[in-house]
């Protein structure tokens, strides 16, 4: 098959598997397209990919490392740099060293730097498949910006030990001291390249779009698709690492954006281009793993007297050695601890009562034991797993095969599936054991932007003195009556986000439970209707256009400024909804109420 079709048809696969994975909810969309692959590749007229791993790490890891590092979360990302560098670096050291002996011990087929190779290949975490799995099940935030930081830096360190293995087993030497300048250009270099890349594109940016605002938006982010490529580029040219250059990359660019509030078009263009990327690029990288599975397990067993059986036993000894080594790293440091105390402080509060002191004791032990279980099984393996195995050299130096090359491929595939599926299973039962949030935090900082944005909107519409005396009577009587429509839907809002819990102490007494809760569902209410009017205006729209009365241009003008509208209104009635559901009925009302009989009542 050609490469254009082949990279079509994985391309078709990812979105088929997406839609199928709405109706298989209990299943990760990641675990769905690697059996998708492995059905597809798996008979003996399959599909089958000639895998380059170089073409691979070029083509799909630094666009979406590049779109992590853009929309992680910078505040929570340097407020825990701590834990980050202590999963990113300590971590994958303690495993390469601790799980390369481990390796020696149970599989003695495996020389010793193999075995070292081995385990800094599956040292990398894949916070893609954590987050595919985790979505909506409530995983603390903390914990996965930790998550997710460690698998954007642990990618560097495991390739480079990975690159010092294989270097070991080629010419039979290792030192120390040459490792340790290696990692820290490898490091430092590609991370230095990627910022003055990043920053170097945002001051272009900033050029063009002064003279010529929002009109060149597409073009703008077309140069951003292929900056994440430059970085890797340039980061591998000078021997640096790529990955790290595009995870900088895109940092960088996040910072940038900060002071880009008034380009709406390219803002929403981005989001939208970036949001199709990953979810293509990750599909199309777990159907690779698919696609590669069979062909994998079919030459381990043409190249080894292995059976199938004992393959399985390595692949499963090696995949609980590495969450078992994992687990330790939590439990018994002080890691757990830390990431446990996080989300016990938002669980307790500041109570200082002995009752309550005693039970957030009792809590604090099962919340850190939870947290530790859940941090070590979202050490699921992913893509550079992959990509780093099959990137290992065919020959170890001159004519001599590199020692046990497919039994390391194998485990390493092994070890993808096998924690992705171990994590499928035992991150939804963990995570359902953790105590629960009346509101979470990131909703709370969300809320109170929201109503100090509505109220310095309110503010921001008072004309000053002079404007008022300079204004046009006519004019002016006509601000006003929009000044009045506009304040009164901002009221309503307030009404909405405001718990009195901001300060405001006239508004807590003036805001009863049940006066809350009414106003509350009054705006529902009206924004429900307001969603409804907006599909009827659209639906006119396009009866218009089928008459022939407005043509193809006005309707897509006409129709993107209602669906930008709806957009808007659909997010604030999801917040609408969320509040009013954590807004009881008043005691009285609830008593009042007679009990029904009537089961088919909602």
């Amino acid at each position: 098959m050609h490469t254009v079709e082949i990279v079509l048809l994985v391309l078709m696969l990812g979105a088929v598997t997406g839609i199928a994975a709405r109706y298989l909810p209990a299943i990760p969309l990641p675990l769905i397209q690697i059996v998708i692959g492995a059905a597809l590749s798996w008979p003996q007229h399959g599909l089958h990919i000639a895998f380059d791993p170089e073409l691979f790490l070029l083509l799909f890891i630094p666009p979406l490392l590049f779109a992590d590092g853009w929309r992680i979360p910078k505040r929570e990302f340097f407020a825990l740099w701590r834990p980050v560098l202590r999963l990113a670096l300590g971590l994958v050291l303690f495993t390469v060293l601790g799980l390369g002996m481990l390796i020696h011990w149970f599989i003695p087929a495996l020389p010793l730097p193999v075995a070292f190779a081995l385990a800094a290949v599956v040292s990398p975490t894949d916070a893609v498949a954590v987050s595919a799995i985790t979505r909506n099940l409530g995983m603390p935030g903390k914990t996965m910006s930790v998550l997710e930081g460690e698998s954007l830096l642990n990618d560097a360190s495991g390739l480079v030990a990975l690159k010092f293995a294989v270097a070991a087993t080629v010419t039979g030497t290792f030192s120390w001291k040459h490792a340790v300048a290696d990692f820290l250009w490898v490091a430092l270099a590609g991370l230095a390249v990627g910022a003055a890349l990043g920053w170097g594109y945002a001051l272009l940016r900033a050029r063009v779009t002064r003279r010529l605002g929002d009109i060149a938006a597409t073009q703008v982010v077309l140069l951003m698709l292929l900056l994440p490529f430059a970085a890797y580029l340039l980061g591998e040219r000078i021997g640096a690492s790529g990955i790290l250059a595009a995870v900088a990359a895109g940092v960088t660019t996040n910072f940038a954006d900060l002071e880009r509030g008034d380009f709406v078009d390219e803002r929403l263009q981005s989001a939208g281009t970036w949001t199709m990327i990953e979810s293509a690029f990750n599909g199309a990288i777990f159907l690779l793993l698919g696609l590669q599975l069979p062909s994998i397990v079919v030459a381990m067993l043409d190249a080894n007297e292995i059976s199938i059986w004992r393959l399985t036993a390595y692949v499963a000894a090696l995949s609980g050695a590495l969450l078992g080594l994992r687990w330790l790293w939590f439990a018994l440091g002080l890691q757990g601890r830390r990431l446990g105390a996080l989300v016990i402080g938002q669980l307790t509060g500041q109570s200082s009562n002995q009752d309550t002191l005693g039970r957030g004791t009792r809590l604090h032990r099962r919340v850190t034991w939870l947290i530790s279980g859940i941090s070590t099984f979202a050490g699921i393996r992913g893509a550079v797993t992959l990509a780093g195995a099959l990137s290992i050299p065919l020959l170890a130096g001159g004519k001599r095969p590199f020692p046990e090359r497919d039994l390391l491929i194998f485990l390493a595939a092994g070890t993808i599936l096998c924690t992705l599926i171990v994590g499928s299973i035992a991150l939804p039962l963990l995570l359902k054991r953790l105590p629960r949030l009346a509101e979470l935090p990131d909703e709370h900082e969300e809320r109170l932007a929201r109503l100090a944005a509505c109220r310095a909107a309110v503010a921001g519409m008072a004309l000053a003195k002079k404007e008022r005396e300079r204004a046009d009577p006519q004019w002016l009587v006509q601000y006003q009556e929009a000044v009045g429509r506009l304040t009164q839907d901002y009221r309503r809002r307030i009404d909405l986000l405001d718990d009195g819990d901001d300060g405001d102490a006239a508004v807590s007494e003036a805001q009863s439970p049940e006066a809350l809760r009414q106003r509350r569902q009054r705006y529902a209410v009206t924004l429900e209707l307001h969603l409804k009017c907006l599909r009827i205006e659209r639906t006119t729209m396009y009866a218009e256009r089928q008459a022939g009365r407005i043509n193809d241009a006005a309707l897509r003008r006409l129709v993107a400024e209602i669906d930008l509208v709806e957009v808007s209104l659909q997010r604030r009635l999801a917040v609408a909804r969320r509040t009013l559901a954590k807004t009881p009925p008043s005691s009285a009302r609830a008593e009042a109420a007679p009990p029904s009989d009537d089961r088919s009542a909602p």
